[in-house]
């Protein structure tokens, strides 16, 4: 009896101290469980939560800063016109007898030679424009940005034409004057127009104004190159490289 008294003994002493343990074990899960469900809450509330007004501009304003970089790293390298067909510039509607005549007489280059020119005298000009972008950032508003962030995939861009193609128009040209004279270009359409001969006489050579001709090309090509980088920014996860882009256009 002695033996199964102290067994008993030993077994009561046990008892509330598993029970305790296991108490406690109990408390620290439900804790750890409460600790899971706050951080699921505060996670679920940060990417539900839309980014404020700020947060808004700053994010359009990288974005645009840069798809306006690179549009335009895109276009001012060699050959950036030339050989890229969404943006190469043919030869002018007025042109076009001259250019199919020349090449039905198998004098191929001399037209060739014109649509490189004019091509390589824009790709000379467009790196000029980052500062009338960038200036045109500057200037956006909270309604701007509100008004991109929810409007068509290259409303961006329609921005830029707003408020900079004037601008952009009166700071190319020059540059394409300049650059046109530097690589040649009134040489070698007199050459063309030379080779066309009788075709020359269809052509209203005073009022065909190549300058401006390349000046427009230029800026349509420019804006075009804009809205892919703003719907690649747009739809593309991996084009937000930056905190902020996710923020906003994750969102």
């Amino acid at each position: 009896m002695n033996k199964l008294a102290c067994l008993l003994s030993v077994l009561l002493l046990i008892s509330p101290l598993s029970s305790q343990a296991g108490w406690k074990d109990s408390i620290k899960e439900l804790k750890d469980n409460a600790k899971e469900s706050i951080n699921d809450v505060k996670l679920s509330s940060k990417e539900t939560h839309p980014p404020d007004e700020k947060t808004i501009v700053k994010g359009l304003k990288q974005a645009l800063h840069q798809g306006v970089e690179k549009s335009i790293e895109q276009l001012g390298k060699k050959n950036g016109f030339l050989h890229d067909a969404s943006v190469k510039i043919p030869m002018p509607k007025t042109l076009k007898k001259v250019d199919k005549g020349l090449r039905k007489l198998g004098q191929d280059k001399y037209a060739d030679r014109f649509i490189n020119t004019m091509n390589h005298a824009a790709e000379e000009a467009v790196p000029k424009t980052i500062d009338i972008l960038l200036e045109a950032l500057k200037a956006m508003t909270l309604k701007d940005a509100v008004n991109i962030l929810k409007g068509e995939p290259d409303a961006a861009t329609q921005y830029f034409k707003r408020t900079s193609s004037s601008s952009l128009r009166k700071t190319i040209k020059p540059i394409v004057v300049k650059a046109t004279s530097a690589v040649g270009l009134t040489d070698v359409y007199k050459k063309m127009m030379k080779k066309a001969g009788y075709l020359a006489k269809y052509v209203d050579q005073d009022s065909l104004d190549i300058d401006q001709y390349i000046t427009n090309k230029a800026i349509d090509g420019l804006f075009l190159k804009i809205a892919v980088e703003e719907k690649r920014i747009r739809k593309d996860p991996v084009a937000r490289t930056t905190d902020i882009l996710k923020e906003v256009f994750g969102n």
